[in-house]
């Protein structure tokens, strides 16, 4: 797939949504990508995942997670499409990711790390930092949309489908409060 049929298939499932926003990192933008509605339609979603999946061929992965919710069925695809398990974090009462459900990370097993959209990459550095831990080795990440345009920074290899630079704001600066704008925080709803 090109980067030009995968901008397409969000668009065409109104997972690139325009308006004001609050992303999960603080920030505000006028560009949304909201992953579940282009991973509702479970063909295009294997796919997807497939394409991303494909960027780590040849690495030798023993399992994949990813932080809830978002990332859940990027890292079920991903891990489906590698023929390895695929497990994910949650958030505890304090937004620490924990393993649950009897989900555990053996010493020395090699993580692929997966998740739907990076802005800041606060999530994805805490399930490295939850893989360490546990005494696991993180052998990259594996990201449908890098909204950072190569901002997030990693210890490890970070490899998307599609890798934008999408303004970003601090609330204090952000032009569309300016505007009056509402700000909507649509991976609520």
């Amino acid at each position: 797939m090109t980067e030009k049929e995968i901008l397409d298939s969000f668009l065409a499932t109104k997972a690139l949504l325009q308006g004001h926003f609050l992303l999960r990192s603080g920030l505000h933008s006028d560009r949304f990508f909201q992953a579940a509605l282009v991973l509702q339609h479970t063909r295009l979603a294997a796919d997807l995942c497939a394409e991303l999946a494909g960027k780590f061929a040849g690495e030798q992965i023993d399992s994949v997670i990813s932080p809830a919710l978002g990332g859940l069925i990027v890292g079920q695809e991903v891990g489906r499409s590698l023929g390895v398990r695929a497990i994910f974090a949650e958030k505890d009462e304090q937004s620490n990711l924990v393993l649950r459900r009897g989900f555990s990370i053996m010493a020395g097993e090699r993580v692929l790390v997966a998740e739907d959209v990076v802005t800041k990459g606060g999530r994805v550095q805490q399930t490295i930092d939850l893989v360490r831990r546990a005494g696991g080795q993180v052998v990259g990440i594996a990201v449908l949309v890098d909204r950072s345009g190569g901002e997030a920074s990693f210890d490890v290899p970070l490899r998307s489908l599609v890798r934008l630079s999408l303004p970003a704001y601090a609330p204090a600066s952000c032009p569309l409060c300016r505007q009056g704008l509402p700000v909507e925080k649509p991976g609520s709803k």
